[in-house]
Order: structure tokens, then C-alpha cells, then sequence
């Protein structure tokens, strides 16, 4: 019996309270339909001797565009939450600094989102930084502007590097998907489109791209809505699982579709994992039951890049 394995229990990284509020939670539904597009990932930084993680969520309503960094601090539940309004009429609003302390350490969050571009996603694809600070140090750069990130901050790169473990992302489309993930063994992003045929003469199909080039055919989809497969990426195994059981079945050809990719795995390491609701989004997963820590969090002597894993999901709008 195929299955999809759980998401991370995340309860140690409480999602900031100012998404937490009602009328801007990213997991805030009507019939069970999130009210906007969200990406939410998370880091592993070191902050001198101590290892936390940083979770990083780009949000976007019809009348908002918000950027929230929360960090944990490891010794007690207190987690500091930087807000950052990308939507502002005010020009200058979009760089600035903020400054704070985790577990007695000063942190500095610097970011300049003024020519930032944009495209589908709330989190920008270019022009822009957003760097994490501690003791003279770079210990969290986002953005493809690094040189500018150092030159203002005048800090220099951490000897450790941050490494994302976890990503997960709220797409709508009518039947094209598009999103950018890390699948081989650097840091590099490949991007990936899911199409689907649902209606017509033919049998339902689906197709997984990666890179514009086709990965998975899915044909019979009626029979086949939920699979897994791995492929190969920079010469690096990556499983991707899907189940689209809503996109066929709900009556109007629209709902959530569900993809998770996860790269350093062989097939046959989900088998204990089990698919069951989850109330925050929509009825997907359950946080409970699984294993503790957060997807991608290294065992001792492993690299945290083997476990990541992107959870990805897909509404189909009418």
C-alpha cells in the first residue's frame, strides 16, 4: 500500500504570531482552501557555539506581502519573530535593519528587497539579499547579491554554512505548476513544472519536469494518483511522491495535489511512513506520530543535505 510519508513535527518552531493571526495565516482555509501562497523554509545556522534553526516565510495576499524570520533559541520557548513589509509605498521601507538577541547573542537582520524581482511565487527569484549576523558574522545569506550583503554588513562569510532541511510551499494554478528546489548534492536550484491532462478524449496524464526536461510520465491517472518514483538528479538519487486523488475526484477537477521531493533516498525508505490528516493544511498531514526532530536534521557524522525534503502543494483553481 503506497503511502506518503509524514511532514516534520514543526512544534518547536511556532509560526510567528503575526501569521499565526486568522486574517493572515498562510494555513487560514474556507472549505479547507488556504488564503493565499506561502513558502516556508528551514535553516540550520550556527550562532557561535550553538546549533538553531531559522524558519523563513515569504507570504502573499491580495492586499498583502510579508517576509517573517523566526528564530529559535535553543534554551527556553522564547522565539524572536522579525516582520518585514515587502508591499510598503514607502521606497526606503524596503532595506533596513533589525537587531536582536537569541540565547544572550546579538543578531542582525539586514536586508535590501528594492530591486528585487518577482514572479509567481511570494519569494523573489533575484536582485536582492537578506543576511543573518552574529558576531561579525554571515551566518544566514538569502538572495543571489552576496557581494553587496558583505560589503554593507561588513562582516564576513561563517566557516559553517547554513543548509536548508525543510521546505514547504502553497502553489495555485489551473493545471501548470512551477517551483525551484535543491534536488543534487550542492546547494544549486533546478526548477521543476507539473503538468496535467484531466479532461478530454484521453485518459488523465500527468508530467514532471526538471530542468525542461521530462522526469516522470504518468499515465492512467485515474488508477495512478497516487505513486512514487525515484529519478536521478546530478547523479544523485531523488524521490518524488505524489497524490492527486482531489484533482480527479472532488467533482470540479480542482483541490490540492500533493509532491514531495527528497533527495539522497532509495525507494522503499518511506514504507513506514503513513498518509493522515493534518488540520492545519487542509487535511494533508499530521505532524503527530513521526520522528522527532525536523526532516533533514543530521544524525551524527551525516550531512544534513542527504534528508531534505520540499513539500509541495498544488491548488488547482477552476
Amino acid at each position: 500500500m503506497f503511502t506518503l510519508p509524514l511532514e516534520p513535527p514543526l512544534q518547536k518552531l511556532p509560526p510567528p504570531a503575526a501569521v499565526a493571526a486568522a486574517s493572515d495565516d498562510p494555513a487560514s482555509t474556507n472549505n479547507n482552501k488556504p488564503a493565499h501562497n506561502f513558502v516556508t523554509c528551514i535553516h540550520k545556522v550556527k550562532l557561535g557555539e550553538t546549533i538553531c534553526h531559522v524558519t523563513v516565510t515569504w507570504a502573499k495576499t491580495l492586499i498583502s506581502h510579508t517576509l517573517y524570520i523566526t528564530v529559535e533559541n535553543p534554551l527556553d520557548e522564547n522565539h524572536y519573530t522579525c516582520k518585514i513589509d515587502l508591499k510598503t509605498w514607502q521606497f526606503w521601507g524596503k532595506k533596513g535593519l533589525k537587531t536582536f538577541r537569541v540565547a544572550e547573542k546579538r543578531v542582525d537582520v539586514f536586508w535590501d528587497l528594492r530591486s528585487a524581482k518577482f514572479a509567481t511565487s511570494p519569494e523573489p527569484n533575484s536582485d536582492y539579499y537578506v543576511a543573518m549576523v552574529s558576531d561579525q558574522e554571515v551566518v544566514l545569506l538569502l538572495g543571489d547579491q552576496k557581494n553587496e550583503a558583505l560589503r554593507r554588513t561588513k562582516s564576513r562569510p561563517s566557516l559553517q554554512d547554513s543548509s536548508l532541511v525543510h521546505k514547504k510551499e502553497i502553489v495555485f494554478a489551473r493545471k501548470c505548476f512551477c517551483t525551484k528546489t535543491a534536488l543534487g548534492k550542492s546547494k544549486k536550484e533546478h526548477s521543476i513544472i507539473i503538468e496535467s491532462a484531466l479532461c478530454g478524449p484521453y485518459d488523465p496524464e500527468m508530467w514532471i519536469s526538471v530542468d525542461g526536461m521530462e522526469s516522470i510520465r504518468v499515465p492512467n491517472l485515474h488508477w495512478r494518483f497516487r505513486g512514487n518514483e525515484t529519478i536521478v538528479v546530478d547523479d544523485f538519487p531523488v524521490q518524488i511522491l505524489w497524490d492527486v486523488h482531489d484533482w480527479l475526484y472532488n467533482g470540479t477537477h480542482s483541490g490540492v495535489g500533493i509532491f514531495v521531493f527528497r533527495r539522497g533516498v532509495n525507494e522503499g525508505e518511506f514504507e513506514s511512513a503513513h498518509l493522515e490528516e493534518d488540520e492545519d493544511f487542509g487535511g494533508i498531514f499530521s505532524g503527530g506520530g513521526g520522528g522527532g526532530g525536523v526532516v533533514g536534521e543530521e544524525e551524527e557524522g551525516g550531512s544534513s543535505s542527504m534528508g531534505f525534503c520540499h513539500f509541495l502543494y498544488a491548488w488547482m483553481t477552476e
